[in-house]
């Protein structure tokens, strides 16, 4: 763990994710705050405190590239204002999942963000692109969403669908996809019944809803299990890279 050198932050946060529990609220900012923090050489003390192993079971483990890794993650604040961040770096991570690459995952029938039922089995013949997100309007979740929009006629001529999904309810999906013109699906997943049934890995110790994408082909079988909660967008390129190799 690096320790950044003691100076004077302030840290404001907004309450758009009003109707977000306070706690993911804040670890939602705070993923922001870390992600955009830069610390030169010369402000950091070689401080490093070993890795945590992690635990493997007897069930089918995922192996997943992740730029964000928040293993041994500890936020510290005293009365001198100075900041303790853990070291993020490319890893490969083990991860315990229910969905891996080359299975079929469960069916799933949820609300969209008009509040008509949506079935992935109906989509069966083309390539889906589902996306777990922690919350609507949240600073990385409206980045991955505007990018996935932005790229969307691309993921049109692949001729696959794209597809959010995340515990907000149909009528913030519809003012989010609304307010920022998404043209493809929300899904709500209140309680987190499908995150949980497809073993989507949560960040920040089980207190942070994970960011995952997984891509299926015309079969229904999973291709691509993509997680990187610090730069959103890297999850576009990583899925139209793997779409147009279909």
């Amino acid at each position: 763990m690096f320790h950044a050198k003691r100076q004077s932050i302030s840290i404001s946060f907004h309450t758009h994710t009003k109707h977000k529990p306070p706690l993911i609220s804040f670890l939602l900012h705070i993923q922001q705050l870390m992600a955009s923090l830069s610390f030169s050489t010369h402000s950091l003390s070689a401080s490093l405190l070993p890795t945590p192993s992690t635990k493997t079971s007897s069930s089918k483990t995922l192996s997943i590239l992740s730029t964000s890794q928040f293993h041994g993650l500890k936020l510290s604040f005293s009365s001198s204002n100075s900041v303790s961040f853990p070291c993020v770096s490319t890893t490969k991570t083990s991860i315990c999942a229910k969905v891996s690459k080359g299975s079929v995952p469960p069916a799933l029938t949820l609300k969209d963000q008009d509040g008509k039922s949506f079935s992935l089995s109906k989509y069966k013949g083309k390539p889906i692109v589902l996306y777990f997100y922690p919350a609507d309007e949240t600073p990385g979740c409206t980045k991955q969403a505007c990018a996935f929009r932005d790229s969307y006629e691309k993921f049109k001529k692949a001729g696959a669908e794209v597809v959010g999904i995340s515990g907000d309810d149909p009528s913030s999906h519809k003012a989010f996809a609304k307010k920022y013109r998404l043209p493809f699906t929300l899904l709500s997943d209140e309680g987190d019944k499908i995150r949980k049934e497809w073993g989507v890995p949560s960040d920040l110790f089980g207190a942070l809803p994970g960011r995952q994408t997984y891509v299926l082909d015309k079969k229904g079988v999973v291709q691509l299990i993509y997680n990187n909660q610090f730069q959103p967008e890297k999850h576009i390129d990583e899925t139209l890279k793997l779409l147009q190799s279909l």
